[in-house]
């Protein structure tokens, strides 16, 4: 049950021009459900990624990472069902076919396409199946196929994740629209998940490369669902250039700003989107550090709360076990913290509730009121540090009973 998050709604999802997409059933790890993906782009789009720091990166990120510097991208190809991660050599070289089938179906070079797996780790991608659903992805190819990408994508999500925005550059229309799936295995380093942005905006290849950095850090590597960094975690960023813009090429101009924002605000729904729909999740909680020497801290912090299984219950149950959040504060690793002047609150601004300051429990707190905030669905806890100005907020969930059922079961 996902917290606060619904199906997109098709219509609202705007297509991005020199962006086509498609999809099939190819029977990768199950048949009858949608789970091959391609997406065309124009040619002249760029394109720019981050990926897992897993020492275990799948095939298909040793390959992206490959491809992906020589900036002529065409093709985007994604399988669910098995990540093709934990594979050896056979897995890279598999993951280099699929780019060569599709290639050749298109009448363009391997290395323009980049190819992404989610799904089961340690086996192999069933390649005759995988190659045989292209030319059925290609027959697909629409400009308004990403409410069908999203669905396609997903693995242990309940629902699809899909956002668009448009934004005015220069007196011209510029169109973003974002697809991601994740659900479980989440956390930074990227924080198995997927994402995908297009905008029609021109801009500088190094721009892009810095906005795509950036808006990782502020959105997918800012989530957790269970701590666990995927093999496969890929965020990429694609500019068509076909919205007519004047090229942006200054990070100081109003354009930048304004595209930078969009993306980034895109970015954060898609991210926070795979919080809400974490594993078994029924409470989307942010965690707000304030105060801190740096925002490093603030971070390490924020992750220490968010990460901890016992914080995670508790909040499952509405049981107001706070300490909790001290103790995991005070495992952080911020080795020269001053508890004495720490302050804690639960709820959401206009609710507030301190809980803890001085060293202990806030002489104006009581107990009922820590059970009244925690029924909600969404609710926040905010940290301040006193050491310094720096801040930084990590989204993250729940552990119920489903989350273990889930990943009990997932195999099955």
């Amino acid at each position: 049950m996902a917290v606060n998050l619904a199906t997109p709604n098709r219509a609202e999802l705007l297509p991005v021009q020199g962006v086509r997409l498609g999809v099939a059933e190819a029977g990768i790890r199950k048949a009858n459900r949608r789970d091959l993906t391609v997406i065309e782009l124009a040619p002249g789009s760029r394109a720019a990624g981050v990926f897992t720091r897993n020492r275990f990166c799948a095939a298909p990120v040793q390959v992206c990472k490959a491809h992906l510097p020589g900036g002529a991208v065409r093709a985007l190809v994604i399988n669910t069902g098995v990540a093709n991660a934990g594979t050896g050599e056979s897995g890279v070289a598999n993951a280099q076919a699929t780019c060569a089938a599709l290639a050749a179906e298109m009448g363009i070079d391997a290395s323009q396409v980049l190819p992404f797996s989610t799904g089961v780790i340690l086996e192999p991608l069933p390649m005759d199946r995988l190659v045989a659903g292209l030319p059925k992805a290609l027959a697909d190819l629409r400009a308004d196929g990403w409410f069908d990408a999203a669905h396609a994508i997903m693995t242990t999500d309940t629902l699809a994740k899909a956002v668009s925005r448009q934004v005015q550059l220069g007196g011209k229309t510029v169109t973003l629209t974002g697809i991601s799936k994740g659900a479980g295995m989440i956390r930074p380093n990227m924080a198995t998940m997927l994402g995908f942005l297009a905008c029609d905006a021109a801009v500088s290849q190094p721009l892009l490369d810095a906005l795509v950095r950036e808006a990782a850090d502020l959105s997918f590597n800012s989530i957790t669902v269970d701590g666990d960094t995927s093999t496969n975690d890929s965020f990429v960023l694609v500019a068509t250039g076909a919205a007519g813009n004047d090229e942006v090429v200054d990070a100081a101009s109003a354009e930048f700003a304004a595209l930078r924002a969009a993306i980034i605000d895109v970015s954060i729904a898609l991210a926070q989107a795979i919080v809400r729909d974490g594993e078994g999740a029924t409470k989307f909680m942010s965690i707000a550090v304030e105060g801190g020497a740096d925002r490093d801290e603030c971070r390490k912090v924020a992750y220490a709360v968010a990460h901890s299984p016992l914080v995670k219950t508790a909040f499952f149950a509405s049981d107001p076990n706070l300490g909790r959040i001290l103790a995991a504060i005070g495992y952080a690793g911020i080795d020269d913290l001053d508890v004495s002047k720490l302050r804690v609150w639960l709820g959401n601004p206009d609710e507030a509730v301190l809980v803890a300051e001085h060293g202990g429990r806030a002489a104006s707190y009581v107990e009922e009121a820590g059970s009244r905030i925690m029924k909600h669905a969404e609710l926040t806890i905010r940290i301040d540090l006193a050491r310094g100005s720096a801040a930084a907020t990590v989204w993250t969930c729940d552990f119920s009973y489903d989350y273990v059922k889930i990943n009990a079961d997932y195999r099955s």
